[in-house]
């Protein structure tokens, strides 16, 4: 395999399976012999533009041929590169979607600071620096840089910008609202980075295993602007990512692929804890008094992101007084940036045109309102749009979540048995949880970076296993919709000193439910175990996350987890399910189970077999729509 082809295989695989949408990856990098639409409407020009400290951004600019009207500008800032490269080559498709795209609008990409074809040092989720002084950057001031020079040097541009992105460029878009440029009037955030403790790499302490091959892309720095990737993905030498990791265990085995000159591998291992490396690179807390409109989009299967929109909407919509709207589909993490037209989740099919709807009938009619219309608010946009993922039909609200919620405890009870009234007598449900025999995320044989399909998965295989707790209602004679997050109150002890626990809620098909086309061979929707939301909590930061502690061998503890939101029906004639474990491998590194202070530095011998306890006052908080 020649050079070049190595390396173009090597992007792509980044741009679909690491952190872009699979639109994307053709937007910015296939150009169709047949689909020249870009080409013969728009105008491409490549600029470099000067930052504040002289760091000089590559960017490039799709114009309409059409020079009768003004057009807004779209800018999306991502560190997965504005390919291709060269005035004479253009994509299949610019910005948003094509809706955006054929009615004309401006549309700019730039390399961010230290990526690609940029100049400067890239830094890993920027820290923020509020009240800057002098030549002093960060990516706001990048931002409102670039859109000071757009807004003064593109012909034709009508003066009113919008950004977006989905992923890591949905961080820039969030980045464009501190300290916005006043030409900035909307932004959409789509799949946003919201802190990389919560997001992506990490959950709740938890490192996220399955993105240690990403770690290639965001760790490995540059010297000089370039059009070529500049680093290699570690080779498994398998298909079987479960075993891989198995044979790798403990984490430090893994040294051998990454070096020190990894400046993010050598940053997880080094920052074990939200310490303030973590907590300055939040952009969460620093959203305050928002002048742009924005409209935060998700999925509700996303398996990297639903951290940061979830709570991206909501310290918006606490902290400032602007339009702020939120969309969550049935998707996985970008799908409402694809073209399919038959919308499917793993094993689950929830409807078509669900995408297309979301371009045509949301998307566009929020930027076109901002940059090209009234401007008033007006927008005849819900305030939350949201699907419910057991009815599979779209839904509107006035507030998210709803007004017209309530709070259900149900209780984790001997014999399998999840009820709204626990026994009164003490009891526990027991497991040995083995992590050298950890329970798998997936029965799936598979490779890759970033897990999708498994957020809906069938959960037979675990509910089956002696080292998972199942817990279930009766069959259900009316129809339950939880709209809002989940908040799982555990009462535990384990023999040891350290432990992970995992909370599913898992949606049980009845038995005559029919298959479609979609289920795999080996499956059947009969008796179906959809898996609605789950979450996992290392649990020596129940208390703290700054602060870990050891657990007291045997001792009866409290531990909290919340669970991002749903909005989920379960309807008459399923059941609904809660499972507790203590493994999710390798989506999640496997705990020891023997208290150590670096995960990364964890020996052979600290990896024991542990007895954990669940015991009967523990329950589960639903948010029920009335």
């Amino acid at each position: 395999m020649s050079k070049r082809i190595l390396l173009l295989a090597l992007f792509s695989i980044l741009l679909i399976n690491c952190k872009e949408t699979e639109h994307q990856a053709i937007d910015i990098n296939e150009t169709s012999e047949a689909d020249t639409y870009v080409k013969d409407n728009y105008t491409k020009k490549e600029v470099t533009i000067a930052m504040r400290d002289g760091i000089k951004l590559h960017t490039t600019i799709y114009t309409p041929k059409d020079t009768s009207k003004t057009y807004p500008i779209l800018l999306k800032r991502t560190p997965y590169s504005c390919r291709p490269y060269g005035e004479n080559e253009f994509p299949s498709k610019v910005g948003p979607n094509k809706y955006l795209m054929e009615e004309g609008n401006i549309m700019v990409y730039q390399d961010v600071r230290g990526r690609w074809n940029s100049e400067g040092v890239y830094d890993n989720m920027r820290a923020y620096i509020p009240n800057k002084t002098g030549d002093q950057t960060d990516e706001a001031s990048d931002t409102y840089d670039t859109i000071e020079w757009l807004v003064n040097n593109v012909a034709h541009n009508n003066g009113k910008v919008g950004t977006y992105g989905i992923s890591y460029p949905g961080f820039y878009t969030t980045y464009s609202l501190l300290d916005s440029h006043p030409a900035l009037k909307a932004a959409s955030p789509q799949a946003c980075i919201g802190d990389f403790f919560f997001d992506d790499f990490i959950h709740n302490g938890a490192y996220l295993l399955s993105y240690w091959r990403a770690t290639s892309v965001f760790g490995y720095m540059k010297d000089t602007p370039t059009t070529e990737s500049w680093y290699e993905f570690p080779d498994l030498g398998t298909e079987d990512q479960h075993q891989f990791f198995l044979d790798n265990m403990p984490l430090s085995k893994l040294d051998k692929f990454y070096g020190e000159d990894n400046v993010f591998m050598e940053q997880l291992k080094t920052h074990v804890t939200y310490d303030e490396f973590w907590k300055s690179r939040g952009i969460i807390q620093h959203l305050k008094d928002i002048k742009p409109a924005t409209m935060i989009v998700g999925g509700q299967f996303d398996a990297e992101d639903l951290y940061g929109p979830y709570n991206t909407y909501e310290s918006i919509e606490q902290n400032s007084d602007n339009y702020n709207t939120v969309v969550f589909g049935p998707w996985s993490h970008g799908d409402w940036a694809r073209n399919k037209e038959r919308q499917v989740i793993g094993n689950i099919h929830f409807g078509d045109g669900i995408s297309d709807y979301f371009q045509k009938e949301i998307e566009t009619k929020f930027f076109n309102h901002f940059l090209k219309g009234e401007a008033d608010g007006n927008t005849g946009l819900p305030e939350a749009h949201m699907f419910d993922t057991g009815k599979k039909v779209w839904q509107s609200f006035e507030t998210w979540p709803p007004q017209n919620v309530s709070t259900e405890s149900y209780f984790l009870q001997p014999d399998e048995r999840l009820t709204q009234q626990a026994t009164r007598n003490i009891a526990t449900s027991d497991f040995v949880s083995d992590p050298k025999k950890p329970v798998p995320y997936t029965e799936d044989i598979k490779v890759g970076f970033t897990p999708r399909k498994f957020m809906t998965d069938d959960q037979r295989f675990a509910s089956r296993r002696p080292d998972v707790l199942t817990f279930e209602t009766q069959v259900l004679e009316n129809d339950v919709t939880l709209a809002g997050d989940i908040m799982a109150k555990l009462n535990v002890s384990t023999t040891g000193t350290a432990a992970d626990w995992i909370v599913k809620v898992v949606d049980v098909f009845p038995g005559e439910t029919e298959n479609t086309d979609d289920i795999q061979d080996h499956l059947k929707l009969s008796n179906y175990h959809m898996m609605v939301r789950s979450e996992v909590l290392r649990g020596r930061f129940r208390n703290s996350m700054s602060d870990p502690e050891p657990f007291v061998p045997n001792q009866k503890t409290a531990v909290n987890l919340k669970l991002q939101d749903v909005f989920h029906t379960f309807k008459k004639g399923h059941k609904i399910q809660v499972q507790v474990q203590s493994t999710f491998f390798p989506y999640i590194d496997a705990n020891p189970q023997t208290y150590v202070d670096n995960i990364f530095l964890a020996k052979e011998e600290d990896f024991k077999a542990q007895t954990h306890k669940v015991y009967n006052d523990s329950s589960i908080e639903f948010t029920v729509l009335k």
